[in-house]
């Protein structure tokens, strides 16, 4: 596992001392690639103090958007979050993560988002993400600092990048994020079109869709193909007379 090829992507954050501080964890663990979506000022005093010597990743941190723009070129994202939910299912630990991730990062980018220090990633942003991990906390506080999640998450990433390597596969590519969206996205407008999304909440289902694309891990290939399929259906559905069951 290459740690040119993982990021690490922070939505909004709030506070530019976290910031700081998480550029500071990120290059103790040798991780340089830093993303951050709308985030506060990250020139603040505050930042700086805290980065100490890790000035250059916040200096050369990348700013985006949106998640999905931060997110279009990485086919491995894992979404970090502290709450369990129907829509946030088979939630990996740091550890199962990393052996996830020494299987296909080899060939991939791959990125870790982590949350606003206040709310976390939303429903949707974290529908963005591959996969879903959190860090398990004492029942009595469970809250932990943005920088010392980053730091934990890293350091696990640290160890499996410096560890064995048996086992590690990194040779197929799988489809960005981008190309994925784009698949969504027509799949979305088909099947609200055919009647099998609700209109008021298509993205009750879409939700599951994506779980199980994601575990798929679909390559560029592949992707064209679940899009050839779903352009056929759309052709064939020009007849379209209301969904099955209805007068």
């Amino acid at each position: 596992m290459d740690s040119s090829t993982i990021s690490i992507v922070l939505v909004e954050p709030q506070s530019p001392g976290n910031v700081g501080m998480v550029c500071r964890a990120m290059k103790n663990m040798g991780l340089r690639q830093l993303r951050l979506v709308n985030p506060c000022p990250i020139t603040h005093p505050e930042a700086l103090k805290f980065a100490v010597s890790a000035r250059d990743l916040l200096e050369g941190a990348a700013i985006y958007p949106t998640l999905a723009e931060a997110l279009a070129d990485t086919p491995l994202s894992v979404a970090t979050t502290r709450r369990h939910g129907k829509y946030r299912q088979e939630i990996c630990s740091p550890r199962e993560i990393v052996n996830r991730l020494r299987s296909d990062a080899g060939a991939n980018r791959a990125a870790l988002v982590f949350g606003r220090e206040d709310s976390g990633l939303t429903t949707e942003e974290v529908a963005l993400c591959r996969w879903q991990a959190t860090i398990s906390t004492s029942d009595e506080y469970g809250s932990l600092n943005l920088a010392q999640a980053v730091l934990i998450f890293c350091y696990e990433l640290f160890g499996g990048m410096n560890g064995d390597s048996e086992g590690e596969v990194g040779g197929r590519v799988l489809a960005g994020g981008e190309s994925l969206e784009s698949m969504f996205g027509q799949m979305e407008r088909i099947l609200l079109k055919i009647g099998f999304l609700n209109p008021e909440n298509p993205a009750h289902l879409m939700r599951s869709l994506r779980r199980i694309f994601a575990r798929a891990e679909l390559d560029e290939r592949e992707v064209a193909i679940v899009r050839g399929m779903m352009s056929q259906i759309d052709w064939a559905a020009r007849e379209f007379k209301g969904k099955k069951g209805e007068a």
